[in-house]
């Protein structure tokens, strides 16, 4: 809402693409870009117009939407997916990411895979062999010895503990990460 208001106020005409992502239908001027860039600093938003920035952006997107916000993992390899959903070889994203990021896109799945898994275990609702299954582990034993080398406790002592702390998305997947 702030983007459109921001760019409303511009003049500018935009169509939505995607969450936090339009496209502007002029060619802005130094000055235009200026003006929106401080705007969105003021609303606590970051004008991204490094292509390198943004495809890093789209690279955790894909993976907070699959683990946190799809109903079903997706079957087919994830490099494969991630090269074609960003029309990028899956090499170039990895070195990309891993050069910017300071960690491997295999490690942001990974956290984010936990992170998700004690939010399924905080709910109840599933047991273990069913998460193993949602989250498109091998087996729960494969899903278990994951979740102990990036926890330190496995999952049903994770499952008794009463303060069942949990990360922020925007802070998973991060190198100064200690959870």
């Amino acid at each position: 809402m702030a983007v459109k208001e921001e760019l409303k106020k511009l003049g500018l005409h935009f169509t939505p693409v995607d969450l936090g992502e339009v496209e502007i239908m002029e060619n802005i001027t130094a000055e235009q870009r200026e003006q929106l860039k401080i705007a969105l600093l003021d609303s606590g938003l970051e004008l991204m117009d490094d292509k390198r920035a943004v495809l890093i952006e789209k690279i955790k997107n894909v993976i907070i939407e699959m683990v946190h916000h799809s109903d079903e993992m997706i079957k087919m390899n994830f490099s494969d997916f991630l090269s074609e959903k960003l029309n990028h070889d899956y090499t170039y994203l990895a070195n990309l990411f891993s050069e910017v990021q300071g960690t491997t896109i295999e490690q942001f799945i990974i956290s984010h895979k936990i992170e998700r898994i004690k939010e399924l275990m905080i709910y109840g609702e599933l047991n273990i062999t069913e998460i193993a299954w949602k989250m498109n582990y091998s087996s729960v034993a494969h899903l278990s010895n994951q979740f102990k080398k990036v926890t330190g406790l496995s999952p049903s002592h994770f499952k008794q503990l009463k303060d069942k702390r949990r990360s922020p998305i925007e802070d998973i997947g991060n190198s100064n990460d200690t959870n």
